[in-house]
C-alpha cells in the first residue's frame, strides 16, 4: 500500500506539523522483502573520518588484518587504526538512492510523495580509532630464521621459514608504509624475494670489512666509495650484502656522478657495544667504556648517550655496572612495558625510563603524560623518580 498525498496531510496534521515549514517532498518508506539487520551478517555500517573516505573515493583500499587470536585492525596504506563497535539508540536505515534535504532544495519538487524502500537497518557501526601499528610481530617472524651468509648450511636446507612482502601484509597488523619503515629500522633486507634479518655477528662480519678496509684506504668516514668498496670486499663477501651493510650504517650521496656513504659514528659505536655486552651478562661501567673505545675504529669517540634503548647503566651498584636492555624486547602493550621496566627496577629517572617508553607515545602524546598515567613521582635525593602505581608481583 502506498500512502496518498491526503494521507500524508492527515498526519501532519496529527503530528500538529506546519506543512509550510517543511520541505514539500515527501519520503514514505517500507521494509523491502529483503530488508535485514546489520547484525545479521550481510553488511555493516562503518564510520570514516574525511580522509580515509577521500582515499576510498579515489580508489585506494582498505584492510581489515588480523589472526583469529588477534584483535582486528583496519589499515590504509600509512596508518593503522583499532575497530570498535559502538552501539546507538537509534536505529540506522539503508535507503539505497536517498535523497538528503540539501539534495532536495536543490530540485523543483511539487508537494512530490517518493515512495522508499527500506533496504536494512542497524543499531550499531564500527568506529576507528588510531592506534600504533602492532609490529613486534615483524621481527619475531623474521628472526625465525635470520641470514648468516650465501654459503652456509641454513640457507642450502629450505625448511625454515621465509617471508615475502605479500606474507608481511597478510599476518602483520600494520600498514604497508609503517611494515616497511620497520623493515628499514630492523635493518633488514630483501634476498631472493623474501625479507631476511642478518644475524648480528655476520652484520658485524661485514662491517668490520669495511672499516678496515677505510683504515687500510685512508678514507674519510664521510666519503667512503660505494664502487670501490664492491671491487675490493666482492671476493669476500655478496655485492648486495656490502651495499646493504653501507646503507645501514651511513647516508648515501652523490657526488660527481660517483656514489659515496657518509657513515655513522653513532650507529658504529653502538653496534660494536652491542657487540661487547651481548655475551655478558654484566659488564663493569668503567671497563667497558675503555674496552668499548679500544673497540671502534681510530678516530670515532664513544658516548653513552649512543646506547639509549639498547643499555642501561646502573648508577647505584658499587662498582657501577652496564647491561643491555633492548627496547624491542619490551612489550608491546603499554601497562605491560610499565610492568616490564618497574619490575626490572623498582625506581626510574625521567632520562632513564624514556627511551624505553619514547616509541609508546600516540600522536599527541608525550612522555610526560604516559608517565603520569602509568607511574607516580616522588623526590629522591633532590631527584624526581618514578615508581609503579600498582604493586609488582
Amino acid at each position: 500500500m502506498k500512502r496518498t498525498r491526503e494521507e500524508v496531510d492527515a498526519t501532519l496534521q496529527i503530528a500538529k506539523l506546519n506543512a509550510a515549514e517543511l520541505l514539500p517532498a515527501v519520503h514514505c518508506l517500507g521494509f523491502g522483502p529483503r530488508a535485514s539487520g546489520a547484525g545479521g551478517g550481510d553488511f555493516c555500517l562503518l564510520e570514516l573520518e574525511p580522509a580515509l573516505c577521500q582515499q576510498l573515493e579515489a580508489g585506494h583500499s582498505l584492510v581489515i588484518r588480523g589472526d583469529k587470536d588477534e584483535q582486528a585492525v583496519l589499515c590504509s596504506q600509512d596508518k593503522t587504526y583499532d575497530l570498535k563497535i559502538a552501539d546507538t539508540s537509534n536505529m540506522l536505515l539503508f535507503i539505497p538512492g536517498c535523497k538528503t534535504p540539501d539534495q532536495l532544495k536543490m530540485e523543483e519538487t511539487h508537494c512530490d510523495i517518493i515512495h522508499t524502500e527500506i533496504f536494512g537497518f542497524s543499531n550499531n557501526y564500527w568506529e576507528l580509532r588510531r592506534c600504533r601499528p602492532k609490529l613486534k610481530k615483524l621481527k619475531k617472524l623474521l628472526m625465525e630464521n635470520t641470514y648468516e651468509g650465501p654459503d652456509t648450511q641454513k640457507e642450502k636446507d629450505s625448511t625454515h621459514s621465509k617471508y615475502t612482502t605479500e606474507d608481511l601484509l597478510n599476518q602483520i597488523q600494520a600498514s604497508e608504509e609503517e611494515i616497511m619503515a620497520r623493515l628499514q629500522v630492523l635493518n633488514a633486507c630483501e634476498i631472493g624475494g623474501y625479507w631476511r634479518i642478518l644475524e648480528f655477528d655476520y652484520e658485524m662480519k661485514l662491517l668490520n670489512h669495511i672499516t678496515q678496509l677505510v683504515d687500510s684506504e685512508s678514507w674519510s668516514f664521510s666519503r667512503v666509495p660505494l664502487n670501490t668498496c664492491l671491487q675490493e670486499l666482492g671476493p669476500l663477501e655478496p655485492e648486495e650484502m656490502i651495499e646493504h651493510c653501507l646503507e645501514c650504517y651511513g647516508k648515501k650521496y652523490i657526488e660527481e656522478g660517483e656514489v659515496y656513504f657518509e657513515l655513522s659514528a653513532d650507529k658504529i659505536c653502538r653496534a660494536t657495544a652491542q657487540m661487547l655486552l651481548q655475551n655478558a651478562v654484566k659488564f663493569n661501567l668503567a671497563e667497558f667504556q675503555e674496552v668499548w673505545q679500544q673497540s671502534v675504529p681510530e678516530g670515532m669517540i664513544t658516548s653513552l648517550d649512543q646506547l639509549k634503548g639498547l643499555a642501561l647503566v646502573d648508577r647505584h651498584s658499587r662498582p657501577e655496572i652496564i647491561f643491555l636492555l633492548k627496547v624491542d624486547d619490551l612489550p608491546e602493550d603499554n601497562q605491560e612495558r610499565f610492568n616490564s621496566l618497574f619490575s626490572l627496577r623498582e625506581k626510574w629517572t625521567e632520562e632513564d625510563i624514556a627511551p624505553y617508553i619514547q616509541d609508546l607515545c600516540g600522536e599527541k602524546q608525550t612522555i610526560g603524560a604516559l608517565l603520569t598515567k602509568y607511574s607516580r613521582s616522588s623526590m629522591q635525593n633532590g631527584v624526581k623518580v618514578y615508581n609503579s602505581r600498582r604493586p609488582i608481583s
